[in-house]
């Protein structure tokens, strides 16, 4: 199948039919990569967050979990009320 690019933004698209979406049961994300100088788009493996929580849960338990910014980042916002 051919089919033209289209100017989105500084982007550009292409519109994918609905029945070749059908066959591969991609519906809203997908991976994107270039491969042998193609650009393959593939239905993801996986939800986006998945394995955060265990994830979280080994680094606590490492004690890895020391927080990176400090309570305020900024001296004045100690002021605030939230």
């Amino acid at each position: 199948m051919r089919t033209t690019l289209r100017k989105i933004g500084n982007s550009q698209g292409v519109l994918i039919p609905k029945a070749l979406l059908a066959q591969t049961g991609i519906d809203q994300a997908v991976e994107l990569a270039v491969e042998d100088g193609a650009i393959v788009l593939r239905k993801p493996k996986s939800a986006v967050r998945e394995g955060w929580a265990e994830a979280s849960r080994a680094l606590a338990a490492a004690g890895d979990d020391a927080r990176v910014w400090p309570e305020f980042a900024n001296a004045d916002d100690a002021e605030w009320e939230w």
